[in-house]
């Protein structure tokens, strides 16, 4: 037989057997990566709220927020407990055979939240996979009659197959087979969006535009759609029967101060929302769906279409209980007002920022617990830089803002213990993205390090930087 590692060998890897391992059998590139940073060489050995702990012993301040997975923090106590609670009563994995009782509460609670009839839900387990759905949900609705898709220019929807093909960011640069129909319009742009839908209408009026897949906040862009721009889109999607559907992977349960960004907007309901990350309270792989009555039933609620869309994992027992726990306690600790108070910290802190910082702060932007930095571009990277840093990012067009922006992430992890990430869509913004569960005293302790490490200046922080990635190179400590 094999010899297989244990769950016990597992949690006693030191981060040189772990790197080894990476390399051997998941990515060498990926540890290159990670390991340009601090926390590439580092191992976690527990987290709560919003910090974690180190093997080490040093306490980490999680300012990504998981990337928009962990509005509760890290092992909220109600998460855990449902989960504890599922586990301990035996609970089995309901699927398929038998109808599942957190899968209607769990679509009950959804209804109840979400404004006009948006009453139907599906949940699957990712971002990618809910898009995809929703995209499968509008072409059956028009059942194959129409064949186009229309999508922003600064999209990010997911990297599957179909997901990627409405995905407009250079994060995803290999040219993948992609959807036909697609079609692009500017981000918040009125006017480029009505070329596009005249684009594909024919000389009758009649429009082959199946769906209209945009996110209401751009997480990735930190930019917002105007209310006059999404009302009239939703409009013209009802005067020519396209299914209009809003992204809210990243944005959904509070993160920029309502409980799904298109919320801050009264009456205006898309025909299918989308959403993930956070849903499952940081511990369950889950995402959701959920469209309009009349969609659905339309699409799909007949004998024969029934089971038309489905996946392995849908709807699966300790995944939807975890994600009616998460929703209970979005509910109730008030999420979307904690992220609007943690905006007013973040947003006033961070224009001051840009104040006292001219020379390295070229703008801010965001709302709710969702913000960034934006750094001043540089020359051209020096040739004894370029051959330090990988290859690829050395021939890359944003390789100065990216490498300025990973210098400012490498010093706020190594000389003050806070993790944080950029954003890789058009623009680098430095991401600020806490959970929900932090407060005042971890916002201040975030801008306070920030304002120290941008006074190091731009010649510091890369030779730092680079001076870091050369020693990482040499082995993990």
């Amino acid at each position: 037989m094999p010899e297989l590692l244990t769950l016990d060998q597992a949690e006693r890897l030191d981060i040189d057997q772990v790197h080894d391992l990476y390399g051997k059998y998941v990515s060498r590139s990926q540890v290159s990566l990670i390991g340009t940073f601090g926390f590439g060489r580092d191992l976690v050995d527990s987290a709560q709220g919003a910090w974690i702990r180190l093997r080490d012993g040093r306490r980490i301040l999680d300012f990504t927020g998981g990337v928009g997975v962990l509005n509760h923090g890290h092992n909220h106590p109600r998460i855990l407990g449902a989960r504890d609670r599922f586990r301990e009563a035996r609970r089995m994995e309901v699927h398929k055979n038998y109808l599942s009782p957190y899968v209607a509460a769990l679509s009950h609670n959804l209804a109840a939240l979400l404004p006009g009839d948006l009453n139907i839900s599906y949940f699957p387990n990712s971002g990618g996979e809910a898009v995809e759905g929703a995209l499968k949900l509008a072409y059956k609705y028009h059942e194959g009659r129409r064949g186009t898709v229309l999508h922003t220019d600064i999209a990010f929807h997911g990297k599957l197959l179909g997901a990627g093909s409405i995905t407009a960011s250079p994060e995803i640069h290999f040219a993948y087979p992609r959807l036909p129909g697609t079609d692009a319009f500017a981000y918040g742009d009125l006017e480029s969006f009505r070329l596009a839908l005249e684009r594909h209408t024919d000389g009758r009026g009649r429009s082959d535009v199946y769906a209209v897949v945009l996110e209401p906040f751009s997480a990735s862009s930190l930019r917002a759609c105007s209310a006059d721009f999404l009302y009239e889109v939703r409009r013209l999607c009802t005067e020519r029967d396209i299914v209009l559907v809003f992204d809210e992977v990243y944005t959904g349960w509070g993160k920029t101060g309502e409980l799904f960004h298109f919320m801050h907007h009264p009456g205006l309901v898309p025909d299918v929302v989308t959403t993930s990350k956070s849903f499952g309270g940081g511990k369950s792989s889950i995402s959701g769906y959920i469209a309009r009555e009349p969609v659905f039933r339309k699409a799909y609620d007949n004998l024969r279409d029934a089971t038309l869309h489905s996946t392995t994992y849908y709807g699966f027992g300790e995944e939807t209980a975890t994600a009616l726990e998460a929703v209970s306690v979005a509910v109730e600790e008030d999420f979307p007002g904690r992220a609007r108070k943690l905006g007013e910290i973040l947003g006033t802190g961070l224009a001051d920022l840009a104040a006292r910082h001219p020379n390295m702060v070229a703008g801010t932007a965001g709302q709710g617990a969702l913000h960034g930095l934006y750094l001043r571009q540089g020359p051209r990277l020096p040739a004894a830089v370029r051959e330090m840093i990988p290859g690829q990012l050395a021939k890359d067009p944003q390789a100065f803002a990216k490498l300025l922006t990973g210098a400012v992430i490498a010093a706020l992890y190594r000389d003050h213990g806070i993790l944080t990430f950029f954003g890789s869509n058009r623009s680098i913004a430095l991401i600020v993205s806490p959970p929900l569960v932090a407060g005042e005293e971890e916002a201040r302790i975030f801008l306070d390090a920030l304002d120290t490490v941008l006074g190091q200046g731009a010649p510091r922080l890369l030779a730092d930087f680079v001076k870091e990635k050369a020693t990482a190179g040499r082995g993990p400590r």
